[in-house]
């Protein structure tokens, strides 16, 4: 499959065209230098056409800090087999190493975006310093020039579609559709190596490292191909206490919370160099609100700050309603137990789509009441008359009661431990949903049931 990949120095509009390609608000935009700091990958159809289009960080000439690895990430994942399309803005004077980068990319093409900036006209002739074959003049706050950019990339792609089959070798999201994908969020507060876990997961360098906390803005996604399954990871920006958090990072925030609408498993990440503080907990609340699978990662095991037992203690103290939760030990840097976390996502996946055959289930919450009652509503008996499993991931339980206001949560909790313990629900929220017995099912739920 093709790559699009756009390229520029930051805050020339590489994210807002993105997003006009899609005609959603796709990657986080604004103001700020340096708004996106991964490369942003999203397929695309393009006149019946499929590619990826992948938005990347912008590239600067200072060469220091996190920005080297930025430049370095973003130069290595061009290929001359790309179509390239080299953003600049159109409202500033042609820079020298803008014309030195463009110069570096086989085939490029010149994006002078912002012409609404203009005050002294457009003179085409002054870029022709760039030595570029083709260049477009647009402004994607004013949707101008945009059709005939794609209409051009539309025939781009159709010259080389018949040279994609060496991509699909070598690049990871072109992996058939016909396996099945489980979609893995990863979240954690900034700076406990989120990033770092998605790198050594992917045998990669997906996704920009570095010390500075809140490196990571725009989700990172990437996928692999493990035991006939696709794993499709997103790393999301690390979160902050609500009064810390600044500027773009609340845009982040958003993205999180909306990517994991779409996950199937959580991966949180903890820090293992340092005790547990109340924001972990907060965070490891994201799971529960969106009825996640969920794995806990202590990452940074080789630098522990206390023995796994002590550790194990804190963790069940702090984050007791997560008890269902396996917990790694791992190290991005030494590549601790990533092979196990890789193994836990399909255990956990299983057990997240996992469905008791009606049945057996009405035997097992029928023993459960058996050997522990359940109390009475002031003196008035309470009673099950029959459960049934109406979904899976996550599994959800209806029970069909004379008094379903009256079961307390407590007793709900015993009949969730209670499954726990008579099947294997690792990993997997259970969801207990107590119904009169004069409400029918509607025909989706007795579809599931059945």
């Amino acid at each position: 499959m093709n790559k699009i990949i756009i390229l520029g120095k930051p805050n020339v509009g590489k994210s807002s065209l993105f997003n006009c390609f899609f005609k959603e608000r796709i990657a986080i935009t604004s103001d700020i230098s340096g708004t996106t700091r991964d490369i942003n990958i999203k397929p695309i159809i393009i006149n019946d056409i499929e590619a990826l289009l992948c938005d990347t960080a912008g590239i600067v000439e200072k060469e220091e800090g996190i920005f080297i690895d930025i430049k370095q990430k973003v130069l290595s994942f061009v290929s001359d087999d790309d179509i390239v399309l080299y953003v600049i803005d159109g409202g500033e004077i042609i820079d020298d190493y803008d014309v030195k980068l463009f110069r570096k990319f086989k085939n490029a093409t010149l994006v002078v975006n912002k012409i609404d900036k203009k005050k002294d006209g457009l003179n085409d002739w002054e870029y022709g310093i760039f030595g570029a074959k083709n260049i477009f003049f647009t402004s994607t706050m004013h949707n101008k020039g945009l059709h005939s950019l794609r209409e051009f990339v539309s025939q781009q792609l159709n010259n080389s579609i018949n040279q994609t089959q060496d991509l699909v070798e070598n690049f990871s999201d072109t992996i058939q559709d016909s396996n099945e994908i489980i979609n893995i969020g990863i979240i954690g507060r900034v700076n406990v190596g989120k990033s770092s876990i998605l790198n050594a997961l992917l045998n990669k360098e997906r996704s920009v490292v570095s010390n500075i906390a809140g490196t990571t803005i725009d989700p990172v996604d990437d996928r692999i191909e493990y035991k006939n399954k696709i794993l499709n990871f997103v790393d999301t920006a690390g979160i902050r206490q609500r009064s810390k958090i600044e500027g773009i990072e609340k845009y982040a925030l958003d993205r999180t919370k909306k990517i994991l609408e779409k996950s199937d498993i959580v991966l949180l990440i903890l820090d293992s160099s340092a005790p547990f503080v109340d924001l972990d907990e907060k965070i490891s609340g994201l799971s529960d609100k969106y009825h996640l699978g969920i794995i806990i990662i202590l990452n940074k095991w080789d630098i522990r700050y206390a023995e796994f037992k002590e550790i194990e203690k804190e963790l069940k103290r702090k984050f007791a309603y997560l008890s269902y939760a396996p917990i790694i030990t791992a190290s991005a840097i030494n590549k601790r137990h990533i092979q196990d976390i890789k193994e836990m996502i399909l255990e956990v996946h299983q057990n997240y789509n996992r469905r008791i055959p009606t049945a057996i289930l009405n035997a097992t919450i029928k023993d459960a009441t058996i050997k522990h009652p359940i109390p009475s509503d002031k003196g008035k008996m309470i009673k099950i008359y029959y459960a049934t499993q109406i979904q899976s991931a996550p599994p959800e339980i209806v029970l069909v009661m004379n008094k379903p206001k009256s079961l307390h949560f407590s007793y709900k909790r015993y009949l969730v431990n209670y499954l726990r313990r008579t099947f294997d629900f690792r990993g997997s929220p259970i969801l207990i949903n107590p119904k009169p017995k004069s409400s029918k099912l509607n025909d989706e739920e007795k579809a599931e049931s059945e």
